[in-house]
């Protein structure tokens, strides 16, 4: 355990510092957690092998076939026709992905419009690195409006339905949506003028200056076709390969649009997920911070604490993983203070969903990276005050709605 957490004070002050490049500090903590056998191999490279990674491989596929057909960038026109500037890009954007997210799964949902939306940037000539970050973020905020909109959310049900209760469906909905405003009202007002404003570079995958006059109708339309078709019925990885198989997109193309740098990120950065899980670090973390309250705190500072432990705990675990290790602890402290389960549960629930200010908070904001161009930095910039926003909200809600007494 006192490895692991060395490991992840390492990940983070690499992560801000970024004299490595992301995906290399992230294969020496995978690496480094095999070499100092806190785990093994398998379980350390199994986050390449991850659905995540699966989805990210896929959609970047799909992503680059609607690109190069040319078909993103004429979604990107019908979409800038509506919304003159950039800020009200930035409101139908966050409104769009942020309802979807409620009842599709935020991840797929992000992964679908990715390349809508770099579609659009280079329709409407404002910098993609200002679109996309609102987009994994209403992604992330939209997966609290319903009971399927993260995993997490069924996580959390699943401890509820173990002690003869559950969640309604849109229980979540009652703290989430409110949440979802106010960040839409955030970016509209102040958030936007953080946001970075960053050119793409070669590597990004998409070629804005490409003429897409020659490419066949049918491609297109194809390409249009099967992103739908993975949103609504089939898996990405089908939708990836019949691309290739009808000839919409090459062999080449295909493996020039996967973006390794994500790949090698994502995949690597589980691995100290895993550990932190295995080793019982994370608990420690979770368990030491609770223990500083005494032994019978103050029903709205173990709200704050457990709220705010799960928003930090999320954004280096993903919000899963975070939620897997913290209910059982809320489940352990509501019946020790013979509280209401739902309250310190729902108080999990939404701060695992605040993964806003890290790359690695969620799989949505590490496919964005590199097409973004994205720092370390810049989704802290933009994330944190989010956060304390978000945290204004539940704080205000969560002991009206969920009183740990009723």
């Amino acid at each position: 355990a006192t490895i692991t957490l060395l490991f992840l004070l390492f990940a983070i002050v690499m992560f801000v510092w970024e004299k490595l490049p992301l995906g290399v500090t992230s294969m020496i903590v995978c690496i480094g957690l095999v070499v100092t056998k806190v785990l093994d191999w398998k379980t350390a490279f199994s986050g390449f092998i991850d659905s995540n990674v699966i989805l990210f491989v896929s959609m970047f596929i799909v992503g680059g076939a609607l690109f190069e057909t040319g078909m993103a960038n004429k979604i990107g026109g019908v979409v800038s026709h509506f919304a003159k500037s950039e800020k009200q890009l930035i409101i139908a954007i966050m409104i769009i992905v942020g309802l979807m997210s409620g009842v599709l799964s935020n991840t797929g949902t992000a992964a679908v419009l990715i390349p809508v939306v770099i579609g659009i940037a280079a329709k409407s000539g404002y910098s993609r690195s200002r679109l996309l970050m609102p987009l994994v973020i209403a992604a992330a905020m939209g997966g609290n409006l319903s009971l399927i909109g993260a995993p997490g959310n069924l996580i959390a049900q699943s401890a509820m339905q173990d002690m003869g209760m559950s969640f309604g469906f849109f229980d979540y909905a009652k703290v989430g949506f409110p949440i979802l405003i106010a960040g839409i009202a955030f970016f509209a007002v102040f958030g936007h003028k953080l946001l970075p404003d960053t050119k793409p570079t070669a590597d990004s995958g998409f070629d804005e200056s490409k003429d897409f006059s020659n490419v066949p109708k049918w491609k297109q339309w194809t390409s249009l076709v099967i992103l739908i078709g993975i949103k609504l019925c089939v898996t990405g990885a089908i939708g990836a390969l019949a691309l290739i198989i009808t000839g919409v997109i090459t062999e080449k193309q295909a493996l020039q649009s996967i973006d390794l740098k994500t790949i090698f990120l994502f995949g690597g950065t589980l691995s100290l997920a895993s550990a932190l899980s295995k080793t019982g670090a994370g608990e420690l973390i979770a368990n030491k911070v609770i223990g500083l309250l005494g032994s019978n705190p103050s029903p709205y500072v173990l709200t704050f604490v457990v709220f705010i432990l799960c928003c930090v705990l999320t954004n280096f675990m993903s919000n899963t993983a975070t939620t897997a290790l913290m209910v059982p602890i809320c489940v352990s402290i509501a019946n020790g203070m013979g509280a209401d389960p739902s309250a310190v549960l729902m108080a999990c629930v939404i701060g695992g969903s605040c993964a806003y200010a890290t790359p690695i908070g969620m799989p949505a904001n590490t496919m964005v990276i590199t097409a973004g161009g994205y720092t370390f930095k810049d989704y802290a910039k933009a994330g944190v005050p989010l956060i304390i926003v978000a945290t204004v909200v539940s704080m205000i809600l969560l002991p009206i709605l969920y009183p740990f007494f009723p």
